[in-house]
């Protein structure tokens, strides 16, 4: 059976390689229409730039650490959908408890990678050092 992907693909030119071969609309599609069909205020159109690294308590009390540009919408997958991440949906529910916002995605992601890394013990301390 084929694998049905969400978009089809299009492609550049009439003869594609595949690095010019796109299976998904790039993230910028979504935000150009966002902000083309809709008039926002300047916190919301940098809130839709920023990109979150955040930590969440599991039922068994397991850390999850992952890395998001919509907080709301990924808490809501994690506890309720088939979209969160499988470590999480096996121990539902979710707590969110810390939170870091950055402007770029390469810089969110170093920074989850470098959480990550940490000990329970040193993730605790960040969650703690905020209250």
């Amino acid at each position: 059976m084929a694998r049905q992907w969400p978009l089809k693909p299009s492609f550049a030119g009439p003869n594609p390689a595949s690095p010019t071969l796109r299976r998904y609309a790039p993230q910028s599609f979504r935000l150009a229409y966002i902000m083309a069909t809709k008039t926002l205020s300047s916190a919301e159109r940098s809130a839709l730039m920023t990109y979150k690294v955040y930590i969440l308590k599991c039922a068994d009390r397991s850390l999850y650490v992952g890395c998001t540009n919509n907080l709301e919408r990924r808490l809501s997958e994690h506890n309720n959908s088939k979209w969160g991440a499988h470590y999480t949906k096996i121990r539902r529910p979710v707590v969110f408890k810390y939170s870091e916002s950055f402007k770029t995605l390469v810089e969110a992601r170093r920074r989850e990678k470098e959480i990550k890394g940490w000990r329970r013990e040193k993730k605790l301390n960040l969650i703690n050092s905020i209250k």
